[in-house]
């Protein structure tokens, strides 16, 4: 099989986009705990108390929602430029 038909095969581009997603999704999670590890934790012990635990639960909180925030704004973007390049073609 030549390198085009491999770059064509729909199974090969989607185990690619679905480790893409894993990859990204696992950045996310390391991005996220270093984050909020950083802001949350004075000291490391045994076991977290309140103060820390709600500390990290808002921080995650508020990550996802910024994240899912630009995700959102990327993509309305993205539609709105594709909508713009169909009405210049026409």
């Amino acid at each position: 099989m030549n390198s085009q038909g491999a770059a064509t095969d729909p199974q090969l581009q989607q185990f690619i986009e679905i480790e893409s997603q894993k990859q990204r999704f696992q950045q996310l999670v390391h991005q996220m705990t270093e984050v909020c590890w950083e802001k949350c934790v004075d000291k490391p012990g045994p076991k977290l108390d309140s103060r820390t635990e709600i500390c990290l639960v808002n921080c995650v909180e508020r990550f996802i929602d910024t994240s899912q925030f630009i995700l959102n704004r990327l993509d309305q973007t993205q539609r709105s430029r594709g909508s713009f390049s169909e009405t210049m073609g026409e």
